[in-house]
């Protein structure tokens, strides 16, 4: 399935891609966000603060991510990942041989300058973090967040297995490279409410 390169499919898709995002996010309590060093090396750094707004748009909380940090400093472009680790979600796949809803999401887009937190911003947090911030470990963990960076998205891809995904992708053969690539259909994303499932 080829990277989406039409932002405004990327839009249209906005509330369904947010829920497939943040349900692997859920379930993992992190996502993956990949960028390159100035060596031209890749780096992946496991992220619990991100958050994904208005259309195409979303932020994290720049910290302990000193790798990170230098490297969009550098070359601002990156990959956020979140996949679906939930034990149940995968048994009832495997059961059915279908997936309920897409496991996972790619965003491709760009980190933004370090700025001062908003209040809301702040508050996003606290709620995600819930009780737990006011375990020792918790406020150890999470009593410093007060910078971040904001990610502007242009393209998405799903994370598929084609074979138990046929609701949500078809597959077109490739005879110069001998591979079956899988193609997002038309109507994209499962709901809202199948990606909540």
């Amino acid at each position: 399935m080829p990277v989406s390169r039409d932002a405004s499919a990327l839009e249209t898709l906005w509330p369904e891609i947010v829920a497939t995002f943040a349900h692997a996010q859920a379930s993992s309590l992190y996502c993956s966000v990949a960028s390159i060093d100035t060596a031209g090396q890749p780096n992946v750094t496991p992220i619990g603060t991100l958050f994904l707004g208005q259309p195409c748009s979303g932020f994290y909380f720049d910290r302990y991510t000193v790798s990170l940090a230098a490297n969009v400093e550098a070359n601002p472009m990156v990959c956020a990942m979140a996949v679906n680790a939930g034990k149940m979600f995968w048994l009832r796949a495997l059961l059915m041989g279908e997936f309920s809803s897409a496991p996972g999401v790619r965003l491709y887009g760009t980190a933004g300058p370090l700025r001062v937190a908003t209040c809301a911003e702040k508050l996003q947090i606290q709620e995600r973090v819930g009780r737990a911030r006011w375990l020792k470990g918790g406020r150890l963990l999470w009593s410093s967040f007060t910078h971040v960076r904001d990610l502007s998205f242009t393209s998405y891809r799903l994370v598929a297995y084609p074979v138990m995904m046929e609701r949500f992708v078809e597959k077109a053969h490739n005879p110069s490279i001998g591979r079956t690539d899988a193609h997002v259909k038309p109507y994209g994303l499962p709901s809202v409410k199948g990606c909540l499932a």
